[in-house]
């Protein structure tokens, strides 16, 4: 599993038609962190790995201390907006377009992008949401800009 972390003073994601018509917002934050989560295909072949890669992945983003003062969202209680991002399992080592071959298939990825953020919340996180396979329009305002990559 992989997410790109990044601190935001605002962040939305709003559901669009297929003609990238706006449709509805999913999820908007104030200040907190941005999550792009991509799920490997080797992240779902396992139950037992897969929920410990869940709780990994959770206590990461919950913990991490790239807000303000050092801090983390489980100290500070800023939310989280996460959005799956399959592209981040890309491979463009050969050739001109990548290779989707590292990405978890939909219908096994969507379950463990549906678990971190559930594990999220248990840990008492305020959380957004994308929808997982809407067409999305993602927009943030980056705070630094701070962006760190996180891998469990």
């Amino acid at each position: 599993m992989k997410a790109v972390v990044a601190r935001v003073r605002r962040a939305s994601v709003t559901i669009c038609d297929a003609g990238d018509e706006p449709l509805r917002v999913s999820g908007a934050i104030g200040p907190g962190l941005l999550v792009l989560l991509g799920v490997h295909r080797d992240d779902t072949a396992d139950p037992a790995t897969t929920a410990s890669r869940v709780a990994a992945m959770a206590r990461k983003l919950h913990e991490l201390r790239i807000l303000r003062e050092e801090r983390s969202c489980a100290d500070s209680g800023a939310p989280l907006l996460v959005v799956s991002q399959f592209t981040l399992h890309g491979d463009t080592r050969k050739g001109r377009r990548p290779s989707w071959s590292g990405a978890a298939r939909p219908e096994d990825a969507a379950p463990v992008v549906d678990a971190v953020v559930a594990a999220l919340r248990e840990r008492g996180a305020t959380v957004e949401t994308g929808e997982f396979g809407a067409n999305m329009a993602v927009e943030s305002v980056n705070d630094g800009p701070f962006t760190v990559l996180v891998e469990v």
